[in-house]
């Protein structure tokens, strides 16, 4: 029984940590889900997921209450991102058991080392709020960033929250706040969508999810806090510090499977 609630300390003490860096640049699957499959050995990996959807979709609902009321949001190019994300989220997750998933890992890694590099070469990369697209056709785009960044976080997943800022600050125009909600509205649409799933077919563990769940709300609002306290420059930089780390977590899962 104490190695239970040792473990369950544990896995909310992770579920804090990845709700406060999610709710800031995305990310928190980095930390969350290694932590839940070294610390729950022998639990299906569905089910591993499915629990640490609830988590997530808690955390990234509470961040996205904390930053609607204090940054701009165009909800109508975001709604439609979020609504096909959602979709086709959903589609992804059908699609990973007919192709592998290996054959992504490399390019993945590539756009990453490059998203990296613009980021670090363009210094006022994200500084403003200037939306650059007229607002009849951001819709349009937002379906689009929605298709492709939703099918790929349902068939693969990790950076899909880099992927959706770097989306927002670089093709619609967003600051690097503005950007930072808007993801959090997709990656919200793309929980919900595959925590319906694993819902419907019994693959979440209720006494672990519930716990986790609060602690990732409790690290989503002060992650967000943190971010609207300290502004652009700060979500900039934890931004190239999480891009990093996917790259090496990338890099080391292809060398290794070499």
């Amino acid at each position: 029984m104490e190695f239970l609630d040792a473990t369950l300390a544990l896995l909310c003490a992770f579920a804090f940590l990845a709700g406060f860096i999610d709710s800031i640049v995305g990310g928190g699957g980095l930390i969350q889900l290694p932590a839940m499959l070294l610390l729950l050995p022998g639990v299906p990996v569905p089910t591993v997921l499915g629990t640490g959807k609830v988590s997530s979709a808690a955390g990234t609902a509470v961040a996205l209450r904390r930053y609607a009321g204090q940054v701009p949001v165009r909800w109508r190019a975001v709604g439609a991102a979020a609504v096909t994300a959602g979709v086709f989220s959903f589609l992804g997750a059908r699609v990973v058991s007919l192709l592998p998933t290996e054959l992504l890992r490399p390019l993945v890694l590539g756009l990453l080392v490059l998203i990296a590099i613009y980021t670090f070469w363009r210094k006022d990369f994200g500084a403003i709020h200037a939306p650059r697209l007229p607002e009849r056709k951001e819709p349009l785009y937002g379906v689009a960033v929605g298709l492709v960044i939703g099918f790929y976080d349902g068939f693969f997943g990790p950076g899909t929250g880099s992927f959706l800022l770097f989306a927002f600050v670089g093709l619609f125009g967003y600051n690097f706040l503005s950007a930072s909600a808007s993801s959090k509205l997709v990656n919200l649409a793309t929980n919900l969508s595959s925590l319906a799933y694993f819902a419907y077919t019994g693959q979440i563990i209720w006494p672990v999810a519930l716990p986790m769940a609060a602690c990732n709300m409790l690290g989503s609002a002060l992650g967000a806090r943190l971010a609207l306290r300290q502004g652009v420059g700060f979500v900039r930089v934890l931004f190239l510090v999480v891009v990093c780390a996917i790259i090496l977590k990338l890099g080391w899962e292809t060398f290794k499977a070499q």
